[in-house]
């Protein structure tokens, strides 16, 4: 057995001991064959070191004995690879029947509070929740992200309680569109939503009353809070039918391009795509929800935010992309001015998308140009 760094290990190398995170948690097993896809995972999590067993490759190592071990033949398989491979023919099945938007939204909300108590056990339910999302991303055209919070007041007007569950699912719809926009295949719909369905499934190891906290948090709070990040990937990192840019999701949502972020303040070319997406939708929606402590800010306002954090924080062109997107096809919404003036959205201008032109009682108002005044929000579209 030798212990080497990272940059020295190879494809086909078999671990000798397993190697394990900041909480203790098994990342791999004993006994794994490093794929590509695991030596860029141990990269993400900062492993420096690892130990290897020179003598056995890739035709002699064995499995692992152990709950986390998987298959010899999916070992010499990159992570996503299998986890795709396995799950095409349930991601790519046909529409299901034609439930309404809002009751589709509401039954995954139902499954969604027991996935929150089994999570506390490390238990995922991922075949029930592919279930009940695949009705909302076929109706993926009925789903509005700068209208979500009056939808969702239709469906549950407990919010502050429940305000993890619908802002799971908002991410989940939304990350699923920032994918669709940005390129990515039908065949990864379904992870990339799992990807923003379970982001922040760790905060169910977190003190809820320091979730729910109304003042600052002191320092060890904030801590505890961050950590949901690491308890978020332990808890998913035994689920079935989830592939390992999930999991990452959930580990790595709050990192910034320029290493400002936790928990392992890790630079843009280790942060996964997923990762990426999740942060824009995250950041849009908690911003965008109101909370027991404070009221909702404007998406258009959250938008114009997103475009500065896009600045060495956030994907430039994720962000460009999401904002332009979401602002495309406004004209006709009906929206109130923060000065209370209701009023509708006529022209939508590709330079500042954010601030387009809006007609209040026969007159119009350009917001890039009335820069005092902006959209506080939408009322339908």
């Amino acid at each position: 057995m030798s212990m080497l760094p990272i940059a020295q290990i190879k494809l086909g190398d078999c671990l000798s001991k397993d190697v394990c995170s900041e909480l203790g948690g098994i990342i791999m097993p004993k006994g794994r064959v490093l794929t590509e896809r695991d030596i860029e995972v141990l990269d993400a999590f900062m492993i420096k070191h690892v130990h290897i067993n020179p003598k056995k490759g890739m035709e002699t190592a064995k499995p692992a004995s152990t709950k986390t071990a998987i298959s010899k033949e999916q070992q010499t398989k990159p992570v996503e690879q299998v986890s795709e491979i396995d799950t095409t023919e349930l991601d790519m099945k046909p529409p299901s029947d034609d439930q309404p938007f809002h009751l589709a939204w509401a039954e995954l909300a139902k499954l969604m509070s027991q996935v929150l108590i089994m999570a506390r056990a490390n238990q995922i339910p991922t075949m029930e929740m592919r279930k009940l999302l695949r009705p909302l991303i076929d109706q993926i055209k009925e789903y509005k992200p700068l209208a979500v919070q009056t939808y969702i007041k239709e469906i549950d007007q407990d919010l502050s309680t429940n305000f993890l569950i619908h802002k799971s699912i908002a991410v989940a719809l939304t990350t699923y569109l920032i994918g669709h926009w940005n390129g990515c295949s039908e065949k990864e719909g379904m992870q990339i939503a799992l990807a923003g369905l379970l982001h922040d499934i760790g905060k169910v190891k977190v003190d809820e009353d320091v979730l729910r906290k109304k003042e600052s948090l002191t320092e060890v709070e904030q801590t505890e809070v961050r950590r949901h990040t690491l308890y978020g990937y332990e808890i998913l990192r035994s689920a079935n039918m989830i592939t390992e840019g999930v999991k990452l999701a959930a580990l790595q949502h709050h990192e910034r391009l320029d290493g400002s972020g936790y928990p392992l303040r890790i630079m843009s070319d280790q942060i996964h795509p997923y990762a990426k997406m999740v942060a824009i939708a995250d950041m849009f929606h908690a911003m965008t929800q109101n909370r027991s402590y404070r009221k909702a800010a404007s998406p258009y306002v959250v938008l114009e935010q997103l475009h500065r954090q896009a600045f060495g924080k956030l994907d430039p062109q994720m962000v460009q992309v999401f904002i332009q997107k979401l602002t495309l096809l406004t004209q006709g919404t009906l929206v109130e001015l923060n000065d209370g003036r209701t009023g509708e959205i006529v022209f939508t201008d590709s330079i500042y998308p954010t601030r387009p032109w809006v007609s209040v009682e026969g007159a119009i108002i350009r917001l890039a140009e009335e820069r005092q005044l902006h959209i506080e929000k939408v009322i339908s579209e």
